[in-house]
């Protein structure tokens, strides 16, 4: 006797790969939607992969076409004879455009004179920023407008700023020689004098840039552990000891890095120097006592038409700037190795 239906012969087929209970149709659906997962995934790879490629290549083309380019061609007009005049007529020298202002007293002449520049502008600002940035570590009434008034003078323009300190240091009307005049001192003739000059010119670089290093030893101040000072409170340090031997100590890379930025700017010098040129030339005054290696390089390329020698000149100062750079990196492993 039969009790109920047979489930097997009821059962729906699954020839042709559908799924028991699914339509015949579903499995190509599947596998279209396995397929188009697959294809996503696929994408998804290849966009992780190289969408960070395609986010910094805008910098490496602008760098090729404003940076290694002018710098490759400037290499190879250094070997020629060129002028401004022609500047597609070019005459091969070897490396005479070298040796020539090697043998320039004016080129020996603008590398003293940016060095000496670079000293007393350097040494006196990274001092002073150093200065600065202590007091303002500490808790003052309104903090953020001091760091914003620090800031202000990098953001100003440089001719406004070389306009104004020409205005200043006037050898007869000039506000600097009214206040010496006050204690004494006689007028100065600040563009005509050698180290006069040359101080002035400072000046112009040291309230440029002071608070802008100012606000970055602010940063790696604020950086360094809390623990520290008060471990060296608990033994009795006061607040000259710990900025001695707990700030400065911490602040080694930082101060490597403002002397290492502070030294390369001071050899490209070019604007100030050039403002505050009272016959508004590239010579850096009547007797060169100002000419910086930036000047003398315009002066040969631009006023004098020599780009062959110009361009020595810009390879020359590339070639210091990497022994300033090897010079750092050498500095910083030994301070890493004894830190």
């Amino acid at each position: 006797m039969t009790t109920g239906h047979d489930t097997t012969a009821a059962s729906p087929s699954t020839e042709g790969g559908a799924a028991p209970g699914r339509p015949p149709g579903d499995a190509a659906a599947v596998e279209k939607e396995r397929r188009h997962r697959a294809r996503l995934s696929r994408r998804w790879q290849r966009d992780v992969r190289w969408s960070p490629y395609a986010f910094v290549s805008p910098f490496f083309l602008l760098f090729v076409a404003f940076g290694l380019f002018p710098l490759v061609y400037t290499g190879w007009a250094s070997l020629h004879k060129v002028e401004l005049t022609a500047p597609t007529d070019m005459d091969w020298v070897g490396l005479r455009n070298y040796t020539r202002i090697f043998d320039d007293e004016f080129f020996w002449n603008a590398a003293q004179n940016t060095l000496t520049i670079g000293i007393i502008s350097t040494v006196p600002q990274l001092l002073m920023a150093m200065g600065l940035a202590h007091i303002l570590n500490y808790k003052l009434r309104g903090s953020t407008f001091y760091r914003v008034a620090m800031l202000a003078p990098y953001a100003t323009s440089i001719a406004a700023a070389s306009l104004v300190f020409v205005l200043l240091f006037g050898r007869d009307y000039g506000m600097i020689n009214w206040a010496l005049g006050l204690v004494g001192v006689d007028n100065i003739d600040w563009q005509n004098e050698t180290w006069a000059s040359q101080i002035a010119v400072s000046t112009i670089v040291i309230w440029r840039w002071t608070g802008y290093n100012a606000l970055i030893y602010l940063a790696a101040m604020q950086a360094i552990p809390q623990d520290l000072y008060e471990s060296a409170a608990l033994d009795g340090a006061n607040r000259w000891q710990q900025f001695f031997h707990v700030t400065l100590p911490s602040l080694r890379p930082t101060i490597l890095f403002t002397t290492v930025v502070s030294t390369i700017g001071a050899s490209q010098l070019f604007g100030e120097p050039l403002l505050f040129d009272a016959n508004k030339g590239a010579s850096g005054g009547s007797q060169h006592q100002f000419q910086t290696l930036g000047l003398y390089l315009y002066e040969q390329g631009w006023v004098n038409q020599h780009l062959g020698r110009a361009s020595a000149i810009a390879w020359t100062m590339f070639l210091i700037l990497i022994l300033i750079g090897i010079v750092n990196y050498v500095i910083s492993r030994r301070l890493r190795a004894s830190s």
